[in-house]
């Protein structure tokens, strides 16, 4: 069974920096596409950035130069790093991935971007 779990969030002012983490059982991370998505009041979910099998990585235009997808093979973990972050980065930040034709999403890690 494929299981997300995302740790890291927290309340932050303007300009500091967060890492989140996601720590997957189930599969194995260095081989699947796994992703984080976020999710503001009010708003649709956002992509954010999606790291692949090998260097393939994408990020979401608005988050480019701030934000940094990577991973730990030997933890099975995810991180997103997110620098200089902004009132409007506050957000529920999710974990996701796609295996066997399923999607699967963490429980989510709230970030709030507030002086």
């Amino acid at each position: 069974q494929v299981q997300l779990v995302e740790s890291g969030g927290g309340l932050v002012q303007p300009g500091e920096s967060l890492r989140l983490s996601c720590a997957a059982s189930g599969i194995v991370v260095s081989i699947n596409h796994m992703g984080w998505v976020r999710q503001a009041p009010g708003k649709e979910r956002e992509f954010l950035a999606r790291i692949g099998p090998g260097a393939n990585i994408n990020y979401e235009d608005s988050v480019r130069g701030r934000f940094t997808i990577s991973r730990d093979n030997a933890k099975n973990t995810v991180y997103l790093q997110m620098n200089n972050l902004k009132p409007e980065d506050t957000a529920v930040y999710y974990c996701k991935t796609a295996y066997r034709g399923r999607e699967y999403w963490g429980q989510g890690t709230q970030v709030t971007v507030s002086s």
